[in-house]
């Protein structure tokens, strides 16, 4: 059985809905909470699961996340949620802390603006941690997705398995442009992720200056995208320089509800085109399956049974 193994932070969000931004030292009445799971591995795995189990290829997906004691509430909260097709026998439990990284996100109700507050105790994964963790799994044909979060430490566990282990892909995600270090995963990576965010940090004005010049250092990537907003998009394939967007789009008669983990969603989208081996995708395909998959996210709340709406093909 095949393998993928998602690699970031794992955390409980807290999601306040809000009339409009609230000014400093204003009090204000949200009009709705919701407490869920959160982090953008996490995200991306339970979206996987749901697409998984539709179609029924044969893949085991594992986390490797830090969290707090396996015994706390917060963990068996974290395992509910990813239950039944994301393992977490992989994770790194902190046994002296009770409580897992925290997100607090107010949602303009008037805007659409997500502002993020994150809170995290729990000691950092180091690189022999994650040695470790690896050894415990079937490494075989294994697909190693990163979150590219701490990127010193990203780069040694990549390294690792590199030197390590055969047949492996990888693929990172580039999000936050204030960390430094994230450039230099990109030539160890079979597939990068960039982000509006870290493109435009890092002085690119548009997608397609930021993957074209991106190709010159991952000139052995199988594939690089960049995502855009409401722009839609982008991909290329350095080997051939094929270039490919997509406009970004809502189910018909839908409207933005909950953007929260889009980016997950296109990530796992894009993921599952290469785990889904019984169709030969095109660059485009596997754009707009992504892009298509991300927009009936947004809305709707969370990601539950995202997979219902997509019509997967099946091997005939």
């Amino acid at each position: 059985m095949r393998r993928l193994v998602g690699i970031g932070a794992c955390y409980l969000d807290t999601i306040l809905c809000v009339p409009q931004y609230p000014s400093e030292d204003e009090k204000l009445r949200a009009s709705s909470l919701t407490t869920r799971r959160g982090g953008n591995c996490p995200n991306t795995l339970e979206v996987l699961d749901d697409l998984i189990q539709h179609s029924g290829i044969p893949v085991a997906l594992d986390l490797i996340a830090v969290l707090p004691s396996r015994e706390s509430s917060a963990t068996a909260k974290i395992e509910a949620s990813l239950k039944p097709g994301v393992s977490l026998q992989a994770c790194l439990f902190r046994e002296d802390y009770q409580e897992p990284p925290s997100s607090y996100i107010i949602k303009n109700a008037t805007s659409g603006s997500r502002t993020i507050i994150n809170y995290n105790e729990l000691p950092e994964m180091t690189c022999d941690e994650f040695s470790r963790a690896v050894d415990m799994l079937n490494t075989e044909g294994t697909w190693y997705h990163f979150e590219g979060r701490i990127p010193d430490v990203t780069l040694q566990c990549i390294t690792h398995l590199r030197k390590s282990h055969v047949n492996v892909r990888i693929s990172v995600e580039l999000e936050k442009p204030g960390r430094h270090g994230l450039q230099e995963l990109v030539p160890e990576a079979d597939v990068v992720f960039y982000s509006k965010s870290w493109a435009i940090g890092n002085g690119y004005h548009d997608p397609e200056e930021c993957l074209q010049a991106q190709a010159k250092v991952a000139s052995n990537a199988l594939l690089l995208c960049c995502t855009w907003g409401e722009e839609g998009s982008h991909a290329l394939e350095p080997a051939t320089n094929n270039y490919c967007r997509t406009a970004a789009s809502l189910p018909e008669g839908s409207s933005v509800v909950d953007t929260v983990g889009a980016g997950d969603t296109f990530i796992a989208g894009v993921l599952y085109t290469f785990l889904y081996e019984h169709k030969a995708w095109s660059i485009p395909q596997r754009l707009a399956f992504a892009n298509r998959l991300a927009g009936f996210k947004v809305s709707q709340e969370g990601f539950s049974g995202l997979s219902r709406y997509m019509q997967l093909q099946k091997e005939e």
